[in-house]
């Protein structure tokens, strides 16, 4: 079946593509990228494409589709390699565990910090709850395949998540949110700066002293309206990048 649309009197047919490079893909993904490591190189076309019966041009597709979401990455006259996680955070609210995952990676965490305290003036303001309400501190380092990809500090209303510190925090929160408090978040305000990461996260990431990231301070509604986070993460630059949607503002005057 074709689809078309018009240009004056005549019609331009446009094929719909051919499914089978994405089933290729996902082949790809399964056999070889969930289990090779970053630089870990894949067999050749050829080798490829008898594995999984389908011609040359059909695998070329399904790695140059591996390539454009950031699994795969090429060298001419070299091969074809396992990329290290790269993320392109879309206009879209997903959790971090959820945008790995689509990745074919493994998200993870892991917890540094974890607490309760009370709210001075600018936490409170912040959380919009009042000074002297107890809030939840929350400090994990957030992980692709193992790999540190940010470093991030929520902070929550106590009264919205009664016995949260009691729960498995290094899982996705906003699963345990949906699942154990009916709370899922629904709107995301964000600031997004750049700044030079500091010796001891450029330890922990694995990075050279004063390397690129990316700042960024986020505040989290429920469907209710409700303000229910607020957090402040800091993005290896190497491997994130966000994209933006901006719309032209009507005039309704």
């Amino acid at each position: 079946m074709t689809t078309g649309m018009f240009i004056g009197s005549r019609e331009v047919v446009m094929a719909r593509p051919s499914v089978k490079p994405r089933q290729v893909r996902d082949l790809l993904v399964k056999q070889f990228i969930n289990t090779l490591q970053p630089a870990d190189v894949l067999p050749s076309e050829r080798s490829l494409a008898e594995l999984f019966g389908v011609s040359r041009v059909t695998v070329r597709a399904a790695l140059k589709l591996l390539e454009e979401e950031g699994l795969l990455r090429s060298a001419p006259g070299v091969g074809t390699f396992v990329a290290a996680p790269h993320v392109s955070k879309a206009p879209v609210l997903k959790s971090f565990s959820e945008e790995i995952r689509e990745r074919g990676w493994t998200p993870g965490s892991r917890l540094v910090e974890a607490n309760v305290a009370e709210a001075d003036f600018n936490v409170a303001h912040d959380l919009s709850i009042e000074p002297g309400s107890e809030f939840y501190e929350i400090i994990r380092v957030r992980l692709a395949d193992e790999v540190p990809l940010s470093i991030e500090r929520v902070r929550l209303p106590a009264r919205l998540f009664p016995g949260l510190l009691d729960h498995d925090l290094e899982a996705s929160l906003y699963a345990l949110f949906a699942k154990e408090y009916g709370i899922r978040i629904s709107r995301h305000e964000r600031r997004i700066s750049a700044m030079n990461i500091d010796t001891p996260t450029a330890e922990l990431f694995g990075v050279p002293e004063r390397a690129a990231g990316l700042y960024v301070v986020q505040s989290g509604y429920d469907q209710h309206g409700r303000k229910v986070e607020h957090g402040r993460s800091l993005y290896r630059g190497d491997r994130y990048d966000f994209s933006t949607v901006t719309f032209t503002q009507q005039d309704n005057a």
